[in-house]
């Protein structure tokens, strides 16, 4: 990409968001079909903005931000170190142990990164062990209509799932705690936490709502749980049924109600996997998606997907809308691909414009709610008769391990709409690849100070120092940094880092990923051991 087409893009993109801010539109309307917001906004009634900080809530910055975006504020230049910080600063990697209790680990180690384009970041991501329990998870969550929700579902979903799989034994010991006022079981292990809360002034009313579910678990006398495929449908189901009670229920603590309202009239998408020693289960409500990477006998690498993405694209869920309602909106229920004209995924938490009636949303928010401040959106999109529209009842899909089966790729829809299944998985097998490449083999040459330093020399010299560690990183780059040919283009990939604020959403999304590694041996393993 030349620095004349670099500064097309940001000129083209920066007078169409002028023109729609004269419109009064929260977001643009003008994004090409690969990147289109998930929400389409529509002109406000109000005429008068504002933007203090609601009393007992969080700000969030207005949807349409006034960052400078004339060209003497524009920089292009960025060198190829600057380019990696910017890639490589939300990278991580986790490398677990061989064994679990005695068992053998069929996860080696997962990888992960994330570059925004919203700000804030909307996407969140999650890895936890099941202390109670075997079993690792593994999550993506992508928020739609500000961060709210998919941070609550971030940190909430993996307890509601980790719940459901107890023991009638061990919810009656988490119950006898809490009626005796003593420290709860350890119920997760967070190897990677979604992060920094914005919900503990509220947790006592989150782990309330958990305790009612156990409690109604402990009804069923269920001795072993819930089977992982019940336990992820409940899970899903079970929380965005909570988020939508709790801003419902009568709550004296402003911070709760307007924590509460943020997260429900907000939304996101999750994909999220359950690894069990051989068993892989894989739980989908929205466009993120989840594939396997499967080497054969052979040494030939193919792509097994996961998941479909629940949109407009997808005959299966548009057959499943048409039977939920009724035959004279068979034409109304997607408009422009949307999900009434308004939301691409057909599937997410939240989002309660798309599932209360009108009468319930009109009774919530006439609760002395401050919506300019907390950036709640009102619009109820036309031929809206039967809600429910919306759902967050996942599409869960079982695999049990093979030993050819090398990887796991969860992402947000952001890496998706730049790369398909395919080239992701030649990706990471070239990342793989290279890597192997870059170790020293020092079984068969003496390991010395002097062999060492070649080495280093060596690298150095064929530009191996500054390829990615992490396979994640490894996709982004391509993901934004690729033209149509598959050809990384440096000058893209510096454009596509530097676009302001107010002009990068306009052209890729937030991107998460995370790919998880198996450990063959320890799946043969399972196999000989049965």
């Amino acid at each position: 990409m030349s620095s004349t087409v670099s500064y097309w893009i940001f000129n083209s993109a920066r007078n169409r968001i002028a023109l729609l801010q004269g419109g009064r539109r929260l977001y643009s309307r003008g994004a090409s079909n690969r990147n289109q917001l998930k929400w389409r906004h529509f002109p406000q009634a109000s005429s008068t903005l504002k933007n203090p900080t609601p009393c007992g809530g969080f700000a969030l910055q207005k949807a349409y931000r006034h960052t400078s975006t004339e060209e003497e504020d524009f920089h292009l230049q960025l060198s190829p170190e600057q380019v990696n910080d910017l890639l490589r600063a939300g990278e991580s990697s986790h490398k677990l142990l061989d064994f679990n209790d005695g068992v053998p680990n069929s996860v080696l180690r997962f990888e992960s990164n994330q570059l925004a384009a919203n700000s804030p970041v909307e996407d969140r991501q999650g890895v936890a062990s099941c202390m109670q329990t075997n079993g690792l998870m593994f999550g993506i969550f992508d928020g739609h209509g500000g961060h709210a929700c998919a941070q609550a579902v971030s940190e909430r979903l993996f307890y509601y799932m980790a719940v459901s799989l107890m023991s009638h034994q061990t919810l009656e010991q988490m119950e006898e705690q809490m009626e005796n006022m003593k420290p709860l079981l350890p119920i997760l292990q967070w190897l990677k936490h979604p992060g920094d809360s914005i919900y503990k002034d509220v947790t006592s009313v989150h782990l309330d709502h958990l305790r009612v579910y156990w409690q109604e678990l402990l009804d069923l006398h269920m001795e072993m749980g819930l089977s992982i495929e019940e336990a992820l449908m409940y899970s899903f189901q079970r929380l965005d049924s909570d988020i939508s009670l709790e801003i419902q229920a009568p709550l004296e603590d402003q911070v709760t109600k307007n924590l509460s309202l943020q997260v429900a009239f907000s939304g996101a998408t999750a994909c999220m996997a359950h690894v069990n020693g051989a068993h892989l289960h894989v739980a989908n409500a929205g466009d993120c998606r989840a594939i396997l990477g499967v080497q054969e006998d052979n040494g030939v690498w193919s792509c097994l997907p996961l998941t479909r993405d629940h949109n407009a694209w997808n005959e299966t869920e548009l057959s499943r809308l048409k039977r939920e309602h009724p035959e004279s909106e068979g034409r109304t229920l997607i408009v422009d691909d949307r999900l009434l004209g308004v939301l691409i995924p057909c599937r997410a938490f939240g989002d309660v414009q798309l599932k209360w009636s009108k009468e319930l949303q009109r009774s919530v928010l006439e609760r002395g709610f401050d919506t300019e401040a907390l950036n709640i959106y009102q619009f109820t999109p036309p031929h809206y008769y039967t809600p429910p529209y919306l759902t967050a009842k996942p599409e869960v899909t079982y695999h049990k391990l093979r030993p050819q089966d090398k990887f796991l790729v969860l992402a947000s829809d952001g890496l998706w709409d730049m790369l398909d299944n395919e080239d992701v998985v030649r990706l990471v097998v070239g990342h793989l690849s290279k890597a192997a490449c870059r170790k020293p083999d020092l079984d068969q040459r003496p390991a010395n100070l002097g062999l060492m330093q070649s080495l280093l020399l060596q690298r150095k010299a064929s530009g191996l120092h500054a390829s990615d560690q992490n396979v994640a990183t490894h996709l982004i780059r391509h993901a934004i940094g690729s033209n149509e040919y598959g050809e990384m283009e440096p000058e893209r990939l510096a454009a596509m880092l530097t676009l302001p604020e107010d002009v990068a959403r306009m052209y890729r999304d937030d991107i998460t990923v995370m790919v998880v590694f198996f450990n063959s041996e320890s799946v043969d393993t399972y196999y000989k051991e049965g």
